[in-house]
């Protein structure tokens, strides 16, 4: 449950940790840190020299509503406290263990370095490597030699699971994502299940509100008893990709998340160059900013992704 005024009186530490959109700050109490989330954007593992207005405080508010949802179902436990500012929340502080296959099997509060991804609609870098040939039709539930279009519903929920702490995400395999984190099969399972059920919640929501929600990741920490712990951020703009639902059936695919700006720098030849640099093992190559036009859309897509999410005003 989200214990209302418990930490308000808490004084800010030390920055923890610095990612691509937040901040991890340290506070008094040993066992709860802070997340700040700010207006930067980043796609492709690069963050954009340009700022996004109040995109911060869309994340977190948005992220904290999904959370209350969760702990309201029972699906699982989270790690959210209370949301202290519109663009901050203070959490349970889990322990960070970088080294792959590091963390016992006897190991509470911890960290689960892995993400796992769950696709409803063929999108994104799945369409991609089923474009390339990387993934064929039968990969994402069909039957061998279906013909895909981008955007097709899939048969069922597909789960990935990608690395956190190297350089770049990279996707694993079931026998490697259990090396990497050294959880049992059961608790690996454990999590699978629950990131379905999340889904569940989402879908439904979003349905309401004339939405589909298309894909999105989820991060876990493993809490007393090793029981699986929903931690980060999910259902935002940036960990998930929506599409207005009217559009789909009208057959035109209208993105209302993240990938637009994604789709931006497909367009301008961006993601060719840094794709070609990082398979032949070079420096990326610097991401440009962002025009002015699009920023100013993307800051209101935002905005208004918050209010058609959640049902608040912004």
């Amino acid at each position: 449950m989200f214990i209302v005024g418990l930490y308000r009186r808490l004084n800010m530490g030390e920055m923890i940790y610095h990612g691509k959109v937040k901040q991890v700050w340290s506070t008094d109490d040993p066992n709860v840190i802070e997340f700040r989330y700010t207006d930067q954007i980043s796609v492709f593992d690069q963050i954009i020299p340009s700022l996004v207005p109040r995109k911060g405080e869309s994340l977190n508010r948005t992220s904290c509503h999904w959370f209350k949802l969760v702990e309201e179902a029972g699906i699982c436990d989270t790690h959210v406290i209370e949301m202290n500012a519109p663009d901050r929340v203070l959490a349970r502080r889990f322990d960070v263990v970088r080294e792959p296959g590091a963390i016992s099997q006897d190991r509470e509060n911890v960290f689960v370095p892995l993400e796992v991804i769950c696709r409803h609609y063929l999108a994104g870098s799945g369409w991609r490597r089923y474009k390339r040939g990387d993934a064929p039709a039968e990969e994402f539930g069909f039957e061998y030699g279906t013909v895909l279009e981008e955007g097709v519903k899939l048969p069922k929920p597909y789960l990935e699971v990608s690395t956190k702490f190297e350089k770049f995400d990279r996707l694993l395999d079931r026998d490697e994502a259990l090396e990497i984190s050294n959880i049992t099969e059961d608790e690996f399972d454990a999590i699978l299940d629950i990131v379905v059920k999340v889904d569940e919640i989402i879908n439904q929501e979003a349905a309401k509100r004339g939405l589909i929600h298309v894909d999105g990741k989820k991060e876990f920490a493993l809490g007393k008893d090793r029981k699986p712990v929903l931690v980060d951020s999910f259902g935002t703009l940036d960990e998930d990709r929506w599409w207005d639902a009217e559009s789909y059936a009208n057959g035109e695919i209208v993105q209302l998340s993240k990938e637009s700006v994604r789709v931006h720098y497909l367009g301008t030849g961006h993601h060719a160059e840094l794709y070609a640099a990082r398979q032949s093992g070079t420096e990326d190559p610097p991401i440009p900013a962002l025009p002015q036009e699009i920023i100013e859309k993307t800051a209101q897509l935002y905005a208004d992704m918050f209010e058609r999410l959640t049902g608040q005003s912004f």
